[in-house]
């Protein structure tokens, strides 16, 4: 039988320092003079007790360490379980929001998503707003950690492709979890606090900075306004592109840096994959608004460098109104959106190197079509691609587009417009934040959508950002029985 107490413990655990985070965002709301602090308070009261109590009844349950099921079921409950603390802030104080709301912006939040029903974001206590930024930031610093730590070993989705590197990072073994999270932790920190300081050398203030910062390298996308970053227009525009860009990276490759290492950086395949869609989608985007619109020609090359690599990143933000550039660049940032960036980033989507082994796997079948006696080996950036591997990738794909295939039908059976319905589903399960559609408010928000839209949205966040795989494999009955 499967022994749970493991997975209580750590969950107790971290349920116990999420609590306590929330004194920071009481610390501000009570600088600022705002009776919102005292929520804050409360909700972290109410978080501690519960993560402390699981923790203190499962405190000698890691005697024997964390088994593959385990490691499995923690996976899946981190995020299910978290969210709903994390949510209790929004009910208790502002904007006093019923749990559903208060569940979906935590669980946007987390899963990095970014999609909002929150509205009036400029008045809200800057307590709240913070809070939702660091559940981001919190979100995207555990997935790279679940990705490195916790998928190789447990072979889902091709994962196991980076074992080797996950544990072999700095020129010396790091076999332990610690030293892996240690050294995440020290690249994901010195990340946000360098975009802390370059949004504030562009202009934007101490309290926007901190908050973008922490949205960006999470690439999560809540902003401080309703405007989203059509608010800081210009340069810091620019700013954003180079730190999303480096959050869609692979963060086992800034480890290595950190050991004096480039060159694994460098010949990265899905590192120069990465880069190089994204200027292919760039330049053809820019074409084609300098043909068909008349604005000014600077003003289309930043609005459609920043808003493309938003969206392939899975950042979400927005500048400007993306779905009134045409069908054409509609459909580029779309498709850039169901590609998402690098492994081991905190980016979102099915992956760069995802579709660069199923790239691989197609040449070589055309090639066995064409030539059927010859032995066709499969390599990716000169390493050999394992038959599981590549299995694991194909069931990937296929299982994440029928996902989104059903997730569109459910949403469209609630009432939402069929092309509302499309982009809830592809930004749910892909993680990328913005939804366009007649039913989506002015500021972005889906606050109006359908209760049962918004609760098909929240399962398809959560399924997409565990990469559906880690999910699904808890409804095997024989997961259950060992």
């Amino acid at each position: 039988m499967l022994n749970l107490r493991p997975v209580f413990h750590l969950i107790g655990l971290l349920g116990l320092t999420l609590g306590l985070l929330m004194l920071i965002p009481a610390a501000v709301d009570w600088q600022a003079g705002q009776d919102n602090w005292q929520a804050f308070v409360r909700a972290s009261f109410v978080v501690c007790l519960i993560g402390g109590a699981a923790a203190m009844a499962t405190r000698q349950a890691l005697a024997d360490g964390l088994g593959r099921r385990q490691s499995f079921l923690l996976t899946a409950s981190v995020w299910a379980v978290l969210p709903a603390l994390g949510a209790l802030p929004f009910m208790i104080g502002a904007p006093h929001a019923s749990p559903t709301h208060a569940l979906f912006e935590a669980l946007s939040g987390m899963t990095t998503t970014g999609t909002t029903v929150f509205t009036g974001l400029d008045d809200l206590p800057p307590g709240v707003l913070l809070w939702r930024s660091m559940l981001q930031w919190l979100g995207g610093l555990g997935i790279i950690i679940v990705a490195l730590v916790f998928l190789p070993v447990l072979r889902v989705g091709g994962m196991q492709h980076f074992q080797a590197e996950a544990f072999d990072t700095m020129g010396k073994v790091m076999p332990r979890v610690y030293d892996i999270s240690a050294g995440l932790l020290q690249v994901y920190i010195g990340l946000t606090l360098a975009a802390i300081m370059s949004y504030m050398a562009f202009g934007m203030s101490g309290f926007d900075a901190i908050n973008h910062a922490m949205s960006t390298i999470a690439t999560g996308g809540f902003s401080t306004s309703d405007l989203s970053f059509a608010k800081f227009a210009g340069p810091l525009e620019y700013v954003a592109v180079v730190f999303m860009i480096l959050a869609g990276l692979p963060f086992i490759r800034f480890i290595q840096l950190l050991g004096g290492s480039w060159t694994p950086l460098l010949r990265d395949v899905q590192v120069r994959a990465f880069l190089r869609w994204s200027a292919y989608a760039v330049l053809a985007i820019i074409a084609y608004r300098l043909a068909t619109s008349a604005a000014p020609p600077f003003d289309v090359v930043r609005g459609t460098l920043f808003n493309v690599v938003t969206l392939f990143t899975g950042t979400g933000y927005g500048s400007e109104a993306v779905d009134e550039w045409g069908d054409f660049p509609l459909l580029v940032v779309i498709l850039m959106g169901f590609i998402g960036a690098c492994t081991a980033s905190t980016g979102c989507s099915l992956k760069v190197f995802r579709y660069l082994v199923l790239f691989e796997a197609i040449r070589a079948q055309m090639q066995r079509l064409r030539r059927p006696h010859e032995v066709v080996a499969l390599k990716l950036g000169g390493k050999r691609l394992e038959s599981d591997v590549i299995s694991s990738v194909i069931v990937m794909f296929t299982v994440f587009v029928a996902s989104f295939m059903v997730l569109t039908v459910l949403l469209s059976l609630t009432g939402l417009e069929l092309r509302t319905a499309i982009t809830a589903a592809w930004t749910a399960i892909c993680n990328v934040g913005p939804v366009f559609g007649p039913e989506v408010g002015a500021t972005g928000a889906v606050n109006d959508f359908p209760e049962a839209a918004k609760w098909m949205m929240m399962l398809g966040m959560y399924l997409g950002r565990l990469e559906v795989l880690a999910v699904l494999v808890l409804l095997l009955p024989r997961f259950w029985r060992g």
